[in-house]
């Protein structure tokens, strides 16, 4: 029986195995402490693109130390991070901006603080943050944009309108905000999504064509006049404080609630021919800046009198409206906002929770829109 021989390897040949071995087991390790490395990062919250310019950038301890990190993992993902910028970008609240990490170091390099570069990205849209880098760095920072609803794109105006008007500065941002600033009826918002919130005025307007969701008829029994329209939910609401009123004595019904665009414009033609112009200028809104047109505007009457603003009914609305979702939309104290005198009888459906805010808060519907719904 023939015995097979064992294949001895020369010096050499042992000494490059033994060394290409070595170089295996290496990588593999190294390996291995990548993929653990990796695994930490991503578990922190860091995407696996900014896991990997971690550890290529040698960031890992740094990393770790600050903890999950938006605008970091953003840093990272980035061709524009700047490792003199890294303890900025912990610091810096995340916004979901294309040119986040390029804007901040933009923003650094002008000059500055932490805290300002929260208060630009925080007031702005990417591009009104580009557009605000291009300034240099300005004064009455912190003036206008410590105020919460303050927009970036609106700086300039907002210096215009403190200049001539010699107003505060939250008073001239909510103004320059709501377009107090601008021409009645000039240059205005286009509003084309209902809701109970919405806010339609001689600075925002209604298309021609637009309808409210939901429109029904108010029943009989609560309406002079037959066949008024206005959205569903608020008809709801306004049946019930009327039927609540008449439990408590006082004779409420419905005017007036909605009107269509062109029912407007003969609305706004008829006070012409009785009042004249200054009339319809104070009291009646252009077709398209009427609420009366978004089915949410009721004008409400007492039965027992012509004048509603002497009537009892009108003192328990001013005292109860709220209850049922509804505010008195044009009071006297708010005319420089609303830019509509006194109206005792025009009412607005906005529902219940608004309608509790505005009331204990006094304020106008414009205020709540600005601080709220605006962004």
């Amino acid at each position: 029986m023939e015995t097979k021989r064992k294949i001895k390897l020369k010096p050499a040949a042992r000494k490059i195995s033994t060394i290409f071995g070595l170089i295996l087991t290496i990588i593999l390790l190294l390996f291995i402490v990548y993929e653990v490395n990796i695994h930490q990062l991503t578990k922190l919250g860091y995407s696996k693109d900014a896991a990997k310019s971690i550890i290529y950038k040698f960031k890992k301890k740094d990393v770790m130390q600050a903890g999950r990190n938006k605008t970091l993992n953003k840093a990272f993902e980035s061709s524009n991070y700047d490792e003199k910028n890294f303890t900025t970008y912990t610091k810096v609240n995340y916004q979901n901006h294309k040119d986040l990490i390029k804007n901040i170091n933009a923003l650094v390099k002008i000059g500055y603080t932490n805290d300002e570069i929260n208060m630009i990205l925080s007031h702005g849209s990417n591009q009104d943050v580009k557009n605000f880098i291009k300034r240099g760095k300005v004064k009455y920072l912190e003036e206008f944009y410590t105020i919460e609803y303050a927009k970036l794109k609106y700086y300039d105006r907002y210096l215009a309108y403190m200049d001539s008007s010699r107003e505060d500065e939250e008073t001239s941002v909510l103004y320059v905000n709501l377009g107090l600033d601008k021409e009645d009826y000039k240059d205005y918002v286009d509003v084309k999504d209902f809701s109970y919130t919405m806010l339609v005025n001689k600075h925002y307007k209604l298309d021609e064509k637009f309808v409210p969701n939901a429109l029904a008829t108010i029943d009989d029994e609560y309406v002079k006049e037959d066949g008024i329209k206005a959205n569903k939910t608020a008809i709801y609401h306004a049946q019930e404080m009327i039927k609540k009123a008449k439990e408590e004595g006082y004779n409420l019904f419905v005017n007036s609630a909605y009107r269509s665009y062109q029912e407007q414009e003969e609305v706004v033609e008829t006070y012409r021919e009785l009042y004249g112009d200054s009339y319809v200028a104070n009291y009646v809104q252009q077709p398209g800046f009427s609420e009366h047109q978004t089915g949410l505007g009721f004008d409400f009457g007492s039965l027992d009198t012509n004048q509603f603003t002497k009537s009892d009914e009108y003192t328990w609305m001013e005292k109860n409206c709220y209850k049922y979702g509804f505010i008195h939309r044009f009071k006297t104290t708010y005319e420089d906002i609303t830019g509509i005198k006194n109206e005792a009888w025009h009412y607005r459906y906005v529902g219940k929770k608004v309608a509790k805010y505005i009331y204990e808060n006094d304020i106008t519907l414009e205020e709540y829109y600005i601080r709220f719904i605006d962004k």
